[in-house]
């Protein structure tokens, strides 16, 4: 597809994009991990940024994901806004209370998680999604390439989960979850699953069930429980990435250590800077 032509704007739209077939070096990259990196979007959002032509290279409208930029040289900007990786990034793990969303804005006027995040900057966004009800951990970056991967299939990192559940899953059912779990969109994977504790107090018996994915589908915990005739009460997610959720007060949160860092980054194959 050959890129649409450039809006009227200054002198520099007369200057060449970079092309895509640049090679890949410590300066150079393709356009939609710079931005994804530079914390403008997830890559998927990058990808579509750059193919509506919201995008400019020197002031060109490119609208090929996979052209090259020379992070020394290239001017990038999204919107009219010159984008720039950050010199460092952000690393943030949040204990997510319950009945908040994870998004920056609702149209409804519910509340989100960056009512209690307004110090992060603006690139900063979570890792993944919690759904309202859901608790727990919830980690979020401007370090784009690092959350494409947490979040990509290929990369299977493991996303712990406690369950309150209703009834008491016999063995057949906790197999069930361990072999995968036949859902409207598709077999999950198999998980592992441990039957922590059971209470038959007044309100019927209820079970706790820890179970590690690392799928990462719309209510998909819930939708594996329902699935094997155990719905949901409480979920809360205690791990991700091998980084346990150590924040006791839901609505607090803190920054990553360089080693938790370092941990996430060896988990997913990105070398640390030379």
């Amino acid at each position: 597809m050959a890129p649409k032509p450039a809006e009227p704007c200054s002198a520099t739209d007369t200057q060449p994009a970079p092309a895509a077939a640049a090679a890949e070096g410590s300066a150079v990259m393709r356009l939609n991990r710079f931005l994804a990196r530079a914390g403008v979007a997830s890559r998927r959002g990058c990808d579509a940024l750059i193919q509506e032509g919201s995008v400019r290279v020197n002031g060109v409208v490119v609208v090929e994901p996979g052209v090259s930029v020379d992070t020394r040289t290239d001017v990038v900007a999204c919107r009219g806004r010159i984008v720039r990786l950050p010199e460092t990034n952000e690393y943030v793990v949040f204990h997510k209370p319950r009945g908040c969303l994870v998004t920056r804005r609702d149209h409804r006027g519910r509340k989100t998680i960056y009512e209690f995040l307004a110090e992060l900057r603006p690139g900063t966004v979570a890792v993944g999604r919690l759904d309202q009800d859901t608790t727990g951990l919830l980690l979020l970056t401007d370090d784009g390439e690092l959350a494409f991967r947490l979040m990509h299939p290929r990369y299977a990192v493991d996303k712990v989960y406690e369950a309150t559940v209703i009834g008491v899953p016999d063995q057949e059912a906790l197999d069930q979850l361990r072999r995968g779990v036949e859902l409207e969109d598709g077999m999950t994977a198999p998980a592992k699953v441990d039957l922590l504790d059971i209470d038959s107090g007044l309100g019927g018996r209820r079970s706790r069930i820890r179970l590690c994915i690392h799928e990462g589908r719309k209510r998909q915990v819930r939708r594996m429980l329902r699935a094997v005739g155990h719905p949901v009460e409480r979920l809360h997610r205690v791990a991700f990435g091998g980084l346990e959720l150590d924040l006791a007060t839901p609505g607090t949160w803190r920054h990553l250590t360089s080693g938790e860092v370092e941990g996430l980054k060896a988990l997913v194959g990105l070398a640390p800077p030379e």
